[in-house]
Formats: structure tokens, sequence, C-alpha cells
């Protein structure tokens, strides 16, 4: 399911949950005095993240509409781009900030920010749906995807394995999504994947392509492969510390279980533009406030009570 896509399968769920919080009562994005606040947000960065903020926009403006947010999908990389050259006031990310390569630009045009973990997600290794495969240790799915890899079998992996040619359908390499399985996954010295790939930005191109290709397969976020179940396979990962085989679901991400693939999503807040410009503040507060309800509504995996506990008290910290 492409972006687009994606948004307007949001709308109904969205507008539910417009309906619910404003039962709730409150007065998200006031001032101190009840005033409606005015002012541009501007928020770019990675497309895993997008619907989140984009929900989190589409529920504020219910109660504050004078409060226009930006939001883009730049990637991940393309977003800190922008964010430590002082031009978005949030960069959404699928990875955290690169300490040698991102934060010192950042330091450098004097930027200081605030991590803000907003969800969980289960990276997903999705095959054709008649792959005779249903679990890959860590070390397979390197022999498969790391740059230099010469595998075009899936027999190559393990003689048990069907004789079979493999295709690739990776997410392109401005993506957070392609950064997080290349660096955080494997102990791969290059952080990069193996190039001979098709590659797209858009989930689904890269859903189409492992769905109608006999022993494709490719990764993205646990949503995008919950939205297609019906025409893909999800592979299991067998856990390093335990040797058990775990498929990617809510739960698991939230226990830890589903080990190395289980990732956290970022907001990251200027600090500066969280305490000049209200609307960034009111935007920042509602987003964290209702945070188990915009993941969910986003179709993302919200936070367990302790990582909500933290995120909240980083959010407290920004002032």
């Amino acid at each position: 399911m492409n972006r687009t896509s994606f948004r307007r399968a949001l709308v109904p769920t969205v507008a539910a949950l417009a309906l619910a919080l404003t039962a709730c009562g409150g007065n998200d994005g006031e001032g101190s005095d009840g005033e409606q606040i005015s002012g541009n947000v501007v928020v770019d960065g990675s497309s895993t993240v997008e619907p989140m903020s984009k929900a989190a926009s589409e529920l504020l403006s219910e109660e504050q509409g004078k409060i226009k947010v930006a939001v883009g999908a730049a990637g991940t990389g393309g977003g800190f781009e922008k964010f430590c050259a002082d031009k978005t006031d949030i960069s959404d990310a699928s990875r955290p900030i690169k300490e040698d390569e991102e934060v010192p630009v950042c330091q450098e045009a004097g930027i200081e920010y605030t991590e803000l973990l907003v969800a969980t997600d289960a990276l997903t290794i999705a095959v054709h749906p008649d792959l005779d495969i249903d679990c890959l240790k860590v070390d397979q799915i390197s022999k498969l995807f790391i740059k230099g890899s010469k595998v075009k079998n899936w027999n190559e992996i393990d003689p048990s394995f069907p004789d079979q040619e493999v295709s690739f359908f990776f997410p392109g390499t401005d993506s957070g999504t392609y950064d997080y399985m290349a660096a955080d996954v494997f102990e791969n010295e290059s952080e990069e994947l193996r190039s001979d790939v098709q590659a797209s930005e858009d989930d689904n191109v890269l859903v189409q392509g492992v769905s109608g290709t006999e022993g494709a397969v490719g990764f993205f976020g646990f949503t995008y492969y919950e939205q297609n179940s019906d025409k893909l396979k999800a592979l299991q990962v067998e856990n390093p510390e335990t040797g058990e085989c775990v498929a990617p679901s809510v739960e698991t991400a939230q226990d830890g279980s589903y080990s190395p693939l289980a990732r956290p999503l970022f907001i990251y807040v200027n600090n500066k533009k969280y305490n000049d410009n209200k609307a960034v503040a009111a935007y920042v507060d509602f987003y964290i406030e209702h945070l188990e309800q915009i993941a969910t509504a986003a179709k993302f995996i919200p936070l367990n009570e302790e990582d909500y506990g933290t995120t909240q008290a980083a959010l407290e910290g920004i002032a």
C-alpha cells in the first residue's frame, strides 16, 4: 500500500478517534487562558513515521484549527539534513540520529534537540506466499542481504531450503528502514546491503514485487505486511539469545522477543522551536499526550508503559 492510499485508509479511524478525544474534553494546544493558538509547524523525515505525525496533525486540527502542520516524507536521512539546517521544527525518524555523521552537523549549526520515542515497529521480512521456508537465523539473513552477497538461490543458504531463485525487493538507500537493516541488525562494517535488487521508496511496489515473484524476499514495516497479509508470508526470525523462532507481531515487538528486528520509531524536536513557538509546543504536547491513540490510529505498535514513561520524561525536559 502506498503512502497516499494508507493515509486515505486512516481517515475513518482518525475521524472516530477525534470524536473520542473531543468527548474526553481537555484543552490540548490551548494557552493558559484557553485562547486558540495559531502558527505553523514543519515536520519532515521518515516515510515510516509520517502516518503517525499526519494523524497527530489531523487530530489536533479538530481542537486547534489555526495550527497548520506540514508533514513531509523526505526519508530519515533527508529529514535530518533539513532538521540540522534549521529548515524544520520536528524530524521523523525510523532510526536514531547518526552520532558520527548527523549529530556533528546539528551541533555545528547550534541545533539542540530532544529525541522522543513514539512507537515500536516490527521490521518484517516477507516472502512469496508459496515459498516453503518459515524461519531464518540472523546470520542467514545477513548472507542474503549484505553488500557483496553472491547468494542467488535459497538452497545456498541452507541445503534443506527449496531449489528456488531469489529475487530481492528492498527499500531505497535514503530510507531509515534500509539504514536500520543495514546498520543495526548485522555486524556489517560497510553498513550497506546488496545492490543487485529492485529498490523503491514506495512500499506498494515492494509488496507487489514480493507477492508477484516466486522466490522473492523483501522487508518493510509491520504495518505494511499487515495490510497485505493475504498475499505475503512473514518469516519468523530466530532470537539470537533464546534460539526460538519468533514471528513479528504487536506482542513480540513490545516484549522484545522479536529481536533484533523490533525497532524504535522517533520524532526529534528542536528545543528552541518548542520553547519559542506555541504552535510547535502544542503539537508536540498533543502528540505525546495521545500517543497510544495516535499510534493505534496510524496502525503502529504503541509503546509499553515503561517506554511511554521515558518519553514523557524526555518531553518534560525540553522546557
